[in-house]
């Protein structure tokens, strides 16, 4: 084998790890976006009865979707935080066993923090429209 014929297959892998390892993150964001809109629905479920008296009282649907809609972004803003302090920590434990030093770049940590606004945003909007759209008679009577 020659240099360029070892450089390519080498590139190669690096190529396909890339891929592999972009397909577990992506993943990982949709059961991550998935979790945080079920434990939504969740909230507007127990919630309905709240919800229907704050909008007897004239609380408007608007307010009702802002409010929900700022709760799953500080679920996902706070998973953020937890996955960047576990992933500092990781990274500095293997950078140790490996007796080098693991550098964490600013642009990464806000680039997590923007994706998990992203996340908070898009699956938390359907459990806030759905709860700002509650006919407030039938949330009153729910049990």
């Amino acid at each position: 084998m020659s240099q360029s014929e070892l450089l390519k297959t080498i590139t190669s892998i690096t190529d396909i790890m890339t891929y592999l390892l972009g397909a577990i993150a992506g993943i990982s964001l949709l059961v991550g976006g998935i979790g945080i809109m079920n434990i939504m629905f969740v909230s507007v479920t127990e919630r309905t009865r709240e919800i229907g008296l704050r909008m007897s009282i004239g609380g408007r649907g608007k307010d009702i979707m802002k409010q929900f809609l700022a709760e799953s972004i500080i679920l996902s803003i706070l998973g953020g935080v937890m996955g960047v302090v576990l992933g500092y920590l990781l990274a500095r434990l293997a950078g140790s066993l490996m007796s080098s030093h693991a550098i964490v770049k600013t642009q990464s940590v806000v680039l997590a923090f923007i994706v998990c606004f992203i996340i908070g945003v898009f699956f938390g909007w359907y459990p806030a429209r759905k709860a700002a759209n509650l006919n407030p008679i039938d949330a009153l009577r729910y049990e």
